[in-house]
């Protein structure tokens, strides 16, 4: 598989969200979402074998410790490279660790191990990418797994909200979390975020929505701009 980057740290957009987690990060999307953050995953990476990258989870978190084994698969979209990864994931769950896929949510879904959690975006009109979801995916859900909405702006919280008002999806949360600004360095703050999350609350608790409100937990632990966190 080509790998951009492995490393352990906060799990920090989901029903995770603050437990520790070793995150494998694919390189490569098919994607280009106005308010993609991770846009040095497109190109590059390293390519490593399922044993190499199987050696790495081991160091940083081995399969016989004791508590929390979690592991997300990210990107870049990682379902591009669903040959070999699907294998490498089943060997992660025969070693008792919990999975977690984030994905686009463009690629189709059916085939991935009922045991994995998926986070799964519907992409908004301000992404430039809101006709990129494979609606055939909503019927590989599972009460497991949970599907993301980044918001930017009034429309798109318009759009996700007649969203899952039509399609009742039947998934474990549904997270609304507010895009940050590409540029946005230094300052630890919800002033980064091209959406108030106070006017996006205000919102939800007015339409009496079953969503979460999902801040990007490490963009305010470390400094907006850093990788590798």
């Amino acid at each position: 598989m080509q790998i951009t980057e492995i490393y352990k740290s906060l799990q920090g957009e989901s029903s995770f969200t603050g437990l520790p987690c070793i995150f494998v990060r694919l390189t490569g999307c098919n994607l280009r979402c106005s308010w993609c953050d991770s846009e040095y995953t497109f190109t590059g990476g390293k390519k490593m074998s399922a044993e190499e990258i199987e050696a790495e989870v081991h160091r940083l978190t081995p399969p016989d410790s004791r508590g929390n084994k979690l592991v997300e698969i990210t990107g870049g979209e990682p379902m591009l490279q669903e040959r070999e990864l699907l294998p490498f994931i089943n060997r992660l769950l025969d070693q008792g660790y919990t999975v977690l896929l984030e994905t686009s949510g463009e690629r189709p879904l059916a085939s991935v191990p009922y045991a994995v959690h998926k986070i799964v975006d519907v992409k908004c009109p301000h992404s430039g990418a809101a006709e990129s979801f494979c609606m055939e995916n909503l019927a590989a859900l599972t009460e497991r797994d949970e599907l993301k909405f980044v918001l930017s702006d009034r429309a798109d919280y318009e759009f996700a909200r007649g969203f899952i008002r039509e399609h009742k999806p039947r998934v474990r949360e549904v997270l609304f979390s507010p895009a940050f600004r590409k540029d946005a360095r230094g300052q630890r703050s919800a002033d980064q975020c091209l959406l108030d999350p106070q006017a996006l609350a205000q919102w939800m608790l007015e339409d009496a929505l079953e969503a979460r409100l999902s801040l990007q937990l490490h963009k305010f632990v470390w400094a907006p701009e850093t990788k590798g966190v």
